[in-house]
């Protein structure tokens, strides 16, 4: 699916897809009984814009020079990439069942060595951004037209580094670099905003000097439409996406418990049924 050739109908069947993944990453985490499935389904739509309308990716040439670039700053939330690898075909589907499993290559946190399309070993909050910087500046050093995409958690917003970061890229004009904070509101034990001061938070990336826009970050089409309608081309795009941790399954939905919990086989069973899967 080209981003040339979107339409609503288009739309549609990236809603599918999006619901599609979620059961696959709520499947992971039933099978290895493993943390962060709230967060990782939380930024299952960002993830699914940027695969199926931005990225200038090959799966069968993983690692060209001349690709897009993803880094999944929050790595905790792993599943989620590993997911779309699979659907993607730079994994296999069968590999999604070894999950998390003693000698398995996908491990709960990512490393660059566990599947073609994971670029960063990003298990530490808080470096993604700096990281995807060093990538856009590389670009606009060698003159090349490949774009960076960082997705960040809100918690990890609370590092420093994240700021230093955000104060550079505009003073080194990184157009080519787009942050997409998935602010779902929690972190691991409280509540992202009651933590620290995190609100406003899309007018705290403008005045560090980038170009910010906050949308619904479950609606594909509207993270789309704020991707490709950048309006500076010498300024890098922050992008606020308000989601709501463990989204796809009512009874996970801003329940902070799915941070750690797993679910059992009839929850699993109950999640498939919620987002319309047979």
């Amino acid at each position: 699916m080209s981003p040339s050739s979107l339409d609503y109908n288009s739309f549609e069947k990236l809603d599918l897809i999006s619901r599609e993944l979620r059961y696959n990453i709520i499947s992971m985490s039933q099978r290895a009984q493993s943390s962060h499935l709230g967060g990782a389904l939380s930024c299952v739509d960002i993830l699914t814009s940027l695969y199926w309308t931005t990225l200038n990716i090959d799966s069968s040439n993983p690692t060209n020079p001349l690709r897009d670039r993803l880094v999944f700053s929050k790595g905790h939330a792993i599943s989620a990439l590993y997911a779309v690898l699979a659907k993607k075909g730079f994994i296999s589907e069968a590999d999604l069942q070894n999950y998390n499993k003693e000698g398995s290559q996908l491990s709960e946190q990512p490393t660059p060595h566990c599947a073609p399309g994971v670029e960063w070993a990003t298990g530490s909050l808080g470096h993604g951004l700096g990281v995807g910087l060093g990538m856009a500046l590389a670009a606009k050093i060698n003159n090349q037209t490949y774009q960076v995409y960082i997705v960040m958690s809100d918690g990890e917003c609370q590092e420093g580094s994240v700021w230093e970061a955000a104060m550079l890229a505009p003073k080194l004009k990184l157009g080519n670099l787009t942050a997409i904070i998935d602010f779902n509101k929690w972190q691991a034990t409280a509540r992202s905003t009651s933590v620290m001061a995190m609100e406003p938070l899309g007018k705290k990336w403008e005045s560090f000097g980038w170009e910010a826009i906050e949308v619904d970050g479950h609606n594909i089409k509207e993270i789309t439409s704020a991707i490709k309608n950048k309006k500076k081309t010498d300024t890098p795009l922050a992008i606020v996406a308000h989601t709501i941790k463990g989204k796809g399954a009512s009874f996970m939905e801003d329940n902070n418990n799915w941070h750690y919990r797993s679910p059992t086989i009839e929850e699993l069973q109950k999640a498939k049924l919620e987002l319309g899967l047979t």
